[in-house]
Parts: C-alpha cells; structure tokens; sequence
C-alpha cells in the first residue's frame, strides 16, 4: 500500500510541476501578447447602436471612442461616466478591467497545479525518508 501512495505522489509531482510550469509560461507569453493597457476616465453617450465611451487619448491624437458591448455596458450600468482601460496606441479598444480574464484564469491554474506538484514531492520526500 505504501508504495501505491508513493507512486501516487509521484506521478502528481511530476506532472504538477511540470505542467503548472508550462502553463505559467503560457502565461507569461499571453501577458506579453496582451499589451499595455492604461486606465482612463472615460465619458459613456447614447448613440443608434447602443452606447458608445468615449475619451481623450494622446497618441491616437484626439478622441478615440470605443463601442460597448452587452457585457462592458451591463458592467458600467447608467452612468455617464466610467473608470475604464484601453490598449495603448490602439483605437476602439476598451474593456472593464487592467488585466486580462484569460491571463488570470492560466495563472491560477498554472499556479495551482504548480503548487499541487510542489505538496506532493514534499509529501513524497517525507514517505521516502519515513521509510527509511
């Protein structure tokens, strides 16, 4: 039985550690690919299509404005105005948060399963040397 928990631990170090650090890796490549994205006071108007933010931004030189989607809209709700943040250099880019979902959603699991590796050759450490 011991030797079945053993290998148990095991097999989750190995593939904890070494998929977590894979996914942290992707991570960091999808952090790169996201870009800058900067915080912005953001003026939110009524147009046909829906609603609309607009804002002042420097190296697009002017107003830039973005279109709202159905969820950026429900998250702002009937304000006027809004904390938002767009891609640096780009036009019509805005969204509700500094970091991206995805990004966060790799980083936990990456680091998660990263973790779990790291328990379990712990765990497999102290079996090796408890047996002797």
């Amino acid at each position: 039985m011991d030797q079945t928990i053993e290998a148990i631990f095991e097999i989750f170090s190995w593939v904890g550690i070494g998929l977590g650090a894979l996914l942290l890796g992707l991570a960091l490549i999808l952090y790169l690919a996201d870009g800058t994205w900067l915080p912005v006071r953001a003026v939110i108007d009524e147009v046909e299509g829906g609603r609309v933010a607009r804002w002042h931004d420097d190296e697009v030189g002017g107003v830039n404005e973005a279109i709202l989607t159905a969820e950026q809209d429900a998250g702002i709700g009937d304000a006027d105005m809004a904390d938002l943040f767009y891609r640096r250099g780009v036009r019509g880019r805005v969204r509700l948060t500094p970091g991206s979902p995805v990004v966060r959603g790799v980083v936990r699991l990456g680091g998660g399963l990263f973790a779990l590796g790291v328990v379990a050759m712990i765990a497999s450490l102290i079996l090796l040397f408890a047996r002797g």
